[in-house]
């Protein structure tokens, strides 16, 4: 399904956001050398945020090392107004080509503060290795590895709050970061967790691809304000090993491609997608949802016609508000589809049914 039927024929916004977007593409080019290197020189200009004890906006952050060999480690944001009841978990992957950005990035750093508050959840931002230096699957590989760590008694115990319940548990990402949850969630849906469950997706404007061009790529490209064809290939180019069979009809980039991976029999959760008007990947993204549809997966797609790649982070915008409820409708849906399955499987118990119920109380 190609979409440019849903698509305004122009894109209004401030001035100060097409300022921030300007700045942000300079950048973006300044550091991405002709030999397919990161000039990380650069990035030291890149505003980062540090860990916060007290209370910011009603969310205090720590940093958590999970393995210091590979400099993996995550950021915890806890809201401070919800201290008794039990929160859900949202481990978060940032974007950013998986060339740049970290989980103390400033933007991503107020981002997952917002979530945190807004969505009433503990994030757990991942801070993973990037491209070109580490190389597909270094990244999935990170991801895993943070969902493993949750999982083992002792560090949750000393490192999440006593009302994080890991048994709800959301993956959520945006542009690099929403491929990466997909590909995250589906090996999580093939490993043996002791008290993770991952019960949701949230997959905000995931960065997939092709060799084909689709037709929001050559009707967006030198158009839309963030993105171009001559940085997602870049991007890929880092992201990828070198030689054959990784092109960009690899099924980590392609996912939904000739060379898919069957994902109609694995337990994969209920996903929700958003898209933009003006991105120049949602062509891509919108046959993701479709070829979630297809394999029998509980899928949504939300489409902000008159948005564009990364409007999520940039709080002037009211789509990022709007973002936010339609993100935290979704987990509250599917909450009640879990809490309702729990009440189910414990009926035919009435001793553990009593005994939720208490608890609950």
């Amino acid at each position: 399904m190609e979409s440019a039927a849903k698509t305004p024929k122009s894109l209004s916004l401030p001035w100060t956001t097409r300022i921030t977007l300007w700045l942000l593409d300079i950048g973006l080019n300044l550091i991405m050398r002709k030999d397919g290197t990161v000039n990380r020189g650069l990035l030291k200009l890149v505003p980062l945020t540090p860990p916060s004890s007290e209370p910011i906006n009603r969310v205090k952050t720590y940093d958590v090392v999970v393995d210091p060999t590979r400099k993996l480690w995550f950021r915890v944001f806890v809201p401070t107004q919800y201290t008794v009841e039990d929160l859900p978990v949202m481990v978060f992957c940032h974007g950013s080509g998986y060339i740049v950005a970290s989980a103390d990035t400033q933007l991503y750093d107020d981002f997952c503060r917002k979530l945190a508050r807004e969505l009433h959840v503990i994030v757990v931002s991942v801070d993973y290795r990037l491209a070109p230096e580490h190389r597909h699957p270094a990244q999935h590989e990170d991801g895993l590895d943070v969902l493993k760590f949750l999982d083992v008694e002792e560090n949750r115990l000393k490192w999440l709050p006593g009302n994080a319940n890991i048994s709800q548990c959301f993956i959520a990402g945006d542009s690099a970061g929403g491929n990466m949850a997909h590909h995250v969630a589906v090996r999580a849906s093939q490993f043996n967790f002791q008290q993770l469950q991952v019960v949701g997706l949230v997959s905000i404007q995931p960065f997939f691809g092709g060799e084909e061009r689709t037709g929001s790529e050559i009707r967006l490209n030198g158009t839309a304000p963030v993105l171009t064809l001559k940085q997602t290939d870049w991007f890929w180019n880092a992201f990828l090993p070198l030689g054959e069979p990784y092109n960009r009809d690899h099924p980590v980039v392609n996912v939904s491609g000739r060379y898919a991976v069957d994902i109609s029999k694995m337990d994969l959760p209920p996903t929700i997608v958003v898209v933009a008007g003006f991105d120049i990947l949602r062509d891509w993204q919108i046959r993701y949802y479709e070829w979630l549809k297809k394999s029998g997966k509980e899928v949504y797609l939300v489409d902000y016609p008159n948005m564009f790649h990364g409007f999520n982070l940039l709080p002037e915008l009211p789509e990022s508000d709007q973002l936010i409820l339609e993100v935290k409708d979704f987990i509250h849906n599917v909450l009640n589809k879990v809490f309702a399955a729990l009440i189910c499987n414990l009926k035919t118990d009435d001793a553990k049914l009593t005994s939720f119920i208490n608890l609950r109380a």
